[in-house]
């Protein structure tokens, strides 16, 4: 006798809600950490990530403290959109505590999906207008010397996010 058993997710909103609820736990923990973003642009920043996971346009998102002189990452948060494979939902938490930011402005930094891409022009603007956080075109900071940490991923219903920490030397 054989047995086979099928599963089948669908991702929501909720899911995607949820996983920006961790990115949003560990925006917070750097708000108490650095003083930076402030509270009501963490709910924002939740929301679009959410908003962009959902229909699978998030491809990653930065957060942190650069130079803008030299326009370089000292500390960054890097989530990159994942799908399928063995995703595991970690903790958020467990952020560098000694990162020297002084001077420093907050910022962060997002590149799309190539299933946005591919979407026609208007429907690319509909997606942004949607958006609660409004960003425009610019550079990607660098990340020059430093040491990255991996290991932390938030994931739920067969898509998630890998997240990695850049701390500048």
């Amino acid at each position: 006798m054989t047995a086979s058993y099928a599963r089948s997710a669908t991702f929501t909103l909720t899911d995607a809600r949820y996983i920006g609820a961790k990115v949003g736990a560990d925006l917070r923990q750097l708000n108490s950490l650095y003083g930076k973003p402030a509270h009501a642009d963490i709910d924002k920043y939740v929301e679009e990530i959410a908003m962009l996971l959902k229909d699978g346009y998030l491809d990653t998102v930065d957060f942190g403290f650069r130079d803008t002189g030299t326009n370089a990452w000292k500390l960054r948060l890097r989530y990159r959109a994942t799908t399928g494979g063995h995703l595991v939902d970690t903790r958020p938490g467990s952020l560098p505590r000694s990162a020297d930011i002084t001077g420093l402005d907050f910022y962060s930094y997002l590149t799309y999906s190539p299933a946005f891409h591919l979407l026609a022009a208007a429907d690319r603007d509909r997606v942004k207008v949607a958006l609660p956080v409004r960003r425009t075109g610019a550079d990607a900071p660098t990340a020059n010397a430093g040491t990255t940490q991996t290991g932390r991923s938030y994931a739920r219903n067969g898509t998630g996010v890998d997240r990695d920490v850049y701390q500048a030397q």
